[in-house]
């Protein structure tokens, strides 16, 4: 008698023409010898776990009062109007109750088949088996109508102002998340198949990857989301070449080696943000920011932050600006002989950045010509998706946190970063590593994406508090270096690019700061996609359009409604144009280091290497 080997889904997976007894002899042996793998793995796990940092729980999620602000709410409305409570409830009974009923007739009936199905359309839902097997599709239709119902109840409260509603959302949509069925190993088609497949070896392996990235996280769990051993900063990213000409205990200076005879006469620095280091402008030579700087005539100059020590914990944003800011642009002026240098600074970069040129207005200081912003908040009135960690239940735990450690550890920027896109940045490549088994990709975003840098103590809790809580720089001003900076000292030409789906910085947030600005030559571009894909969106790609509209003096909505929109066209090229004719004409290209700068080591340095 012969066989064949099948899925869980019931098709053929491989003809194989052998004795039965063989064959699932062979089936045992694999699998014990998989299964005797577990309890080794299982001690590792354990050991791991009891290393685990202790986390302040103000961290692990938000403060009991905004739950019982939801509870309240919903209380109340239910004694003030019980029957729309009612009519929620039966009707999400009344669904879940019919889709029962319609999946037992069609067994019932020896249909071996699923119910009709108008759920949404869901990437996770992918798996054909979701639709046609009946178990897989009954779990998932039963999930989404507990997440609409779910959603339908919050969206029902009443008496909630709207950031409390907004943070209730979030979380909510936070548990909806982690609970979907594909989560779990038993309700997961994917992961049932492949183990099916290789005899329990998927999980194992994918065992051993959970085991290693909790030991490499001394106890805390991180999914390693790319290769690491698939890169090395200064060998496969970070490549464009420069050298470092300038170096003190905040940044280190590059400055690029020029690819054409004759460049700007006018020096562009840019300012990339410190809570992430700087090559994600130039991942690779496709889609590198600097090279194309560079290839189009500018002397370009990068600055590379230090990832701060304990050591740092009384560095605020005085020591940003001063020994960062200022002193960068100084040095500059001091290479390229020049009365003025351009600027760019990219998120919390370009924050810092606005807080550096009203200070230079306030001492009369010309030092900067023109100005560019990269996905930049300056009003904070609407801090977007991100605000549902700015509250004081939050604020509140890193700023103890910070007295405790003297930094804020990048564990904790990363996690939160990671639960504004869970899905995409925690439960898919969970499922990936630890169900299915397989190693982590060799992509250089997602690699890049890992290595972040830590915060010192005081400038986090300035940022968050008088920056981020108070919006003082765009309301009563910032107190910084014996000067109150506002965000109307904003006089020189200024460009702006905000991307249309960012959920760190969101544009119309950041068109607000722009329009506050006193600037007379104001430019705001809008890019496709997000915070960083809208950002490095390389002319070649063809893939991001972008908006532009030259009349600033309407809402976001109207600016975007009457904005001239180009698909699949890069930003580049126009904030390119913008920025040439800001940089006075040409002259000879300059070579990096001079006599009074002497060249210290090749890009990308070293302040970027340390982890």
């Amino acid at each position: 008698m012969t066989t064949k080997e099948s899925s869980i889904s019931g098709g053929p997976s491989e003809t194989i023409d052998r004795p039965n007894d063989l064959l699932v002899g062979e089936h045992s042996a694999k699998l014990a010898q998989n299964l005797s793998k577990v309890e080794e793995l299982s001690k590792r796990l354990t050991a791991a776990m009891q290393q685990k940092r202790q986390v302040n729980p103000s961290l692990e999620g938000p403060g009991q009062d905004l739950m019982l602000k939801a509870a309240a709410s919903f209380w109340s409305e239910a004694v003030r109007d019980p029957s729309k409570l009612f009519e929620q409830q039966i009707a999400f009974w009344g669904k879940s109750m019919a889709h029962f009923v319609e999946a037992q007739n069609a067994l019932a009936a020896g249909k071996l088949e699923a119910p009709a199905d108008e759920t949404p359309s869901d990437s996770r839902f992918s798996n054909p088996l979701w639709q046609s097997h009946p178990y897989f599709n009954f779990i998932k239709q039963q999930y989404m109508m507990n997440a609409q119902a779910m959603s339908d109840a919050v969206d029902a409260l009443d008496g909630l102002a709207s950031e409390d509603r907004k943070r209730v959302s979030y979380f909510t949509q936070q548990i909806v998340d982690m609970m979907a069925p594909t989560n779990f190993l038993q309700t997961n088609p994917d992961a049932l198949e492949r183990a099916v497949e290789t005899d329990g070896a998927s999980l194992v392996q994918g065992l051993e990857n959970l085991v290693r990235d909790i030991e490499a996280n001394d106890g805390d769990l991180l999914i390693t989301l790319a290769d690491k051993n698939a890169f090395t900063v200064g060998e496969n990213l970070g490549t464009s070449q420069g050298k470092v000409v300038f170096r003190n205990y905040m940044f280190e200076l590059i400055q690029y080696t020029p690819t054409t005879d004759e460049v700007h006469q006018t020096p562009l620095i840019i300012f990339p943000p410190w809570i992430n280091k700087f090559y994600i402008l130039d991942l690779k030579e496709q889609n590198s920011l600097i090279k194309w700087i560079v290839d189009q005539g500018f002397t370009l100059f990068v600055v590379s932050w230090v990832n701060p020590d304990d050591s740092y914990a009384d560095v605020g944003m005085e020591a940003y600006v001063e020994s960062g800011y200022l002193t960068a642009i100084e040095q500059v002026k001091q290479i390229c002989d020049v009365k003025s240098v351009n600027a760019v600074g990219y998120c919390i970069a370009g924050t810092t950045l606005s807080l550096t040129l009203s200070l230079l207005k306030k001492r009369g200081d010309t030092s900067v010509n023109a100005a560019s912003f990269f996905t930049t908040l300056t009003d904070f009135s609407d801090r977007g998706e991100v605000g549902v960690f700015l509250n004081d239940d939050f604020v509140d735990g890193i700023e103890y946190q910070c007295s405790q450690d003297g930094i804020l550890d990048s564990y904790y920027m990363s996690r939160t970063f990671s639960y504004l896109r869970s899905n995409d940045l925690i439960y898919r490549p969970a499922i990936r590593s630890y169900m299915l088994g397989e190693a982590p990709p060799a992509f250089d975003l997602l690699f890049w994406n890992g290595d972040s840098t830590n915060l010192p103590g005081k400038m986090a809790i300035q940022y968050l508090r008088g920056l981020c809580q108070r919006d003082e720089f765009a309301s009563t001003g910032f107190e910084l270096l014996g000067e109150t900076l506002h965000i109307s000292d904003v006089t020189v030409p200024v460009c702006a690019i905000a991307c249309e789906t960012d959920h760190i910085a969101a544009w119309k947030s950041s068109y607000a700061g722009i329009q506050k600005m006193s600037s007379t030559d104001k430019t705001f571009i809008l890019s496709q996609s997000g915070h960083i894909a809208g950002i490095i969106n390389p002319v070649s790609r063809n893939k991001y359009g972008h908006y532009l509209n030259p009349d600033m003096s309407g809402t976001a909505d109207a600016w975007q409604e009457a904005a001239e929109f180009t698909p699949k066209s890069s930003w580049w090229p126009t904030w390119g144009d913008w920025l040439a004719t800001r940089s006075a004409k040409k002259c000879k290209a300059r070579m990096p280091g001079d006599a009074t700068h002497k060249v210290i080591c090749d890009a990308p340095g070293t302040y970027v290497l340390p982890k």
